[in-house]
This record gives structure tokens, C-alpha cells and sequence, in this order.
């Protein structure tokens, strides 16, 4: 798996042979605060360490949307929990540094 960051910092990640790019968009942070009852982001983070896998394809799923494809569009079973984790962690090194 390559990820690639680009300027609006966005990960393009390859699922199952197909490309797609995700982001880590304001509106991205405010659906992960609300689906944990998260109030702020230090409680997000400390929640973002100890996900479910479901949880997970959820995070990929909003990552997805904000990098304006629709993640229905692609089969998320297909990425290893490794590779999902990893992407996850890219787009949010690229969106906060």
C-alpha cells in the first residue's frame, strides 16, 4: 500500500484496485466527535486509541466521504486492519501535523 499525500491533504488509497482519496475535513471531526460523545478533540484522540473494528470502517467510511467519494462505492472489507490503520493515521498527520 502507497499513500500519498496531496496539498489539500488527502491520502489516495488504493481498495481492492481502485483509488480513493481520503481527508480529514471539519465536518469529518464534528460526525467521529458526535459518534463517540466526544466533546473535544483531546477526548477524541484518547477514544480514537481504542477502536473496534466496526468503528474503524466507520472512521474509513467518513475519511472517504470527505474526500468526496462515496465509500459505498467501495468494498472497505477488502483492507487489512493494518492498512486501514495506517491510512487513518496519514490523513491525520497530512490534515494536523
Amino acid at each position: 500500500m502507497r499513500l500519498v499525500p496531496t496539498p489539500r491533504g488527502e491520502i489516495i488509497l488504493n481498495i481492492a484496485g481502485r483509488k480513493c482519496a481520503m481527508c480529514l475535513t471539519l465536518g469529518g471531526l464534528a460526525e467521529m466527535e458526535a459518534m463517540f460523545g466526544c466533546t473535544t478533540l483531546p477526548d477524541l484522540t484518547r477514544r480514537l486509541a481504542m477502536l473496534s473494528a466496526d468503528e474503524t470502517m466507520a472512521l474509513v467510511a467518513i475519511l472517504i466521504r470527505g474526500g468526496g467519494s462515496n465509500p459505498d462505492d467501495f468494498d472497505l472489507t477488502t483492507l487489512s486492519a493494518g492498512e486501514a490503520a495506517r491510512a487513518m493515521a496519514e490523513v491525520f498527520r497530512a490534515a494536523l501535523g
